[in-house]
């Protein structure tokens, strides 16, 4: 895949930058995660709006949050640019739609009692990247790496055959966000600019959706209760502040221990959605979950060992 043309918001330029502090950095990559791992307590609250018109109030609200904030911060520079760039309109273009599909699957899941099966999707993501790496970047996973991409593969092969159907929940969700992440990985923004691009583009596709239903009386600002008009207006910080969070905790740390940490939102998602929603999981769905635990953990001391190594 070809780079696209860059371009360089005054933000990346930062000689005299001092590296701040690890355990800061750590305490901001964990709150982010642990935002994202409570998301079901969140989208259960919306269980009566339509997933379509939670995706929409999402995308308007976040994108209000998101300019906010660089008025705040003065980062205006960068968007005159970009929209003149036509490939990198439709590079961001393509890259929003996987995320609002990506988001649209997992509100239509949580509402529909979905929660661990989603949770599946973000623990198996890290090894769908792996792949996509060497399809796509050509770059060269080590045997390890390789050995848990095979196990995690043989564990969703073992829940399909176990359960009668392809878990097409976590399988979509891992494959978008895979996706979204490779193109983010080429993309010359940063995650809030990269982020205010996306929402930018989809806004007006929201806008006349959630236009249409109010117009017909079909939206919950029309047959919500104040308690749900309120839930749907706190997507927007609720999608922005882990978003900054997580970019603060990522120049603060390490990709190793950003990784290892990144287990924390799917965790908390599972454990939500059998010890809070008390969804199923049998004898031989916690085999096929166990054979993905183990890939993560291999996959993750593989990393924790090489990144010692090249250290030392």
């Amino acid at each position: 895949m070809s780079r696209p043309s860059t371009i360089a918001p005054p933000y990346f330029v930062q000689a005299s930058f001092q590296m701040p502090s690890q355990r800061t950095g750590m305490l901001y990559a964990f709150l982010a995660y642990a935002i994202w791992g409570l998301f079901p307590l969140y989208f259960k609250q919306l269980k009566g709006v339509d997933a379509l018109e939670v995706i929409a109030h999402r995308t308007l609200w976040s994108l209000a949050v998101l300019l906010a904030t660089l008025t705040v911060l003065r980062r205006w520079a960068w968007l005159g640019a970009a929209l003149k760039n036509r490939r990198l309109v439709g590079s961001f273009a393509l890259s929003a739609l996987l995320l609002s599909g990506n988001w649209l699957v997992y509100v239509w899941a949580v509402q529909n009692g979905h929660v661990v099966e989603a949770s599946l999707g973000y623990f198996i993501n890290p090894l769908v990247s792996v792949a996509l790496g060497y399809l796509v970047l050509r770059e060269r996973p080590r045997p390890l790496q390789w050995a848990a991409v095979a196990l995690a593969a043989a564990g969703v092969l073992w829940l399909t055959v176990s359960a009668g159907r392809l878990p097409w929940i976590a399988l979509v969700l891992a494959l978008s966000f895979g996706f979204y992440g490779l193109m983010r990985k080429t993309a010359a923004l940063g995650a809030l600019e990269g982020l205010t691009l996306e929402t930018l583009l989809l806004a007006p596709l929201a806008a006349l959706a959630l236009g249409w239903w109010t117009a017909h009386g079909q939206s919950a600002f029309v047959t919500g209760t104040p308690t749900v008009i309120g839930w749907l207006l706190f997507a927007g910080p609720l999608t922005a502040v882990p978003l900054l969070m997580f970019a603060a905790g990522a120049r603060r740390i390490t990709l190793t221990m950003l990784g290892l940490m990144q287990y924390i939102a799917p965790t908390l998602q599972f454990s939500l959605g059998v010890w809070v929603y008390g969804e199923p999981v049998d004898g031989h769905k916690l085999i096929g979950f166990a054979m993905i635990w183990t890939a993560l953990a291999a996959y993750s001391l593989e990393g924790l060992w090489r990144s010692r190594v090249n250290a030392g």
